[in-house]
């Protein structure tokens, strides 16, 4: 009886662990959830939605958060695509952070949007990250003749304020 009784303990407490780390995985992925929507809805991407832990540059240390890999094909040039899609960003009530300190001229920029910071980076069918979840949606992109695929890569983190310089 003792034997048993112990063992039912002992699977409560595995159950509990468990639990908590899907809350944890949960609360990682719903900072992605204005990102994701805004990928799939706004812009019209096919995309895939993880938890991440990121190196967060304002904390110095590395972040629980989540990431967003997205795909979609076009004809339109690179510069001109990435142009509309920071102007769609913006108008879907984005906001740049505060001290971004992102690459503009990588097309690689940093937006908040509720309780999220979130690195919006593209990229084209040139580069290639090798993730599981970018060769699922590049899988799942319908291209027609003369289209090329692109990706936007969104690393997203609980929003701060910015880190003193110096």
């Amino acid at each position: 009886m003792k034997k048993t009784l112990l063992f039912v303990l002992a699977l409560i407490a595995v159950g509990s662990v468990v639990l908590e780390a899907q809350d944890s995985i949960t609360a990682q992925v719903d900072l992605c959830l204005d990102a994701e929507h805004f990928i799939k809805n706004v812009a019209g991407m096919v995309s895939l939605t993880e938890p991440d832990t990121i190196n967060d540059w304002r904390t110095q240390s590395i972040t629980p958060g989540c990431r967003v890999t997205a795909s979609a094909a076009t004809k339109q040039l690179s510069r001109n695509l990435v142009r509309d899609f920071f102007d769609l960003l913006r108008s879907d009530s984005w906001i740049r952070t505060p001290d971004p300190r992102d690459a503009p001229n990588e097309a690689s920029l940093r937006f908040r949007k509720s309780q999220a910071d979130c690195l919006f980076s593209f990229y084209d069918s040139s580069v290639s990250l090798n993730t599981d979840a970018e060769l699922t949606v590049s899988d799942a992109v319908f291209k027609t003749v003369g289209q090329k695929l692109y990706y936007f890569l969104v690393l997203c983190t609980p929003a701060a304020p910015a880190a003193p310089r110096g």
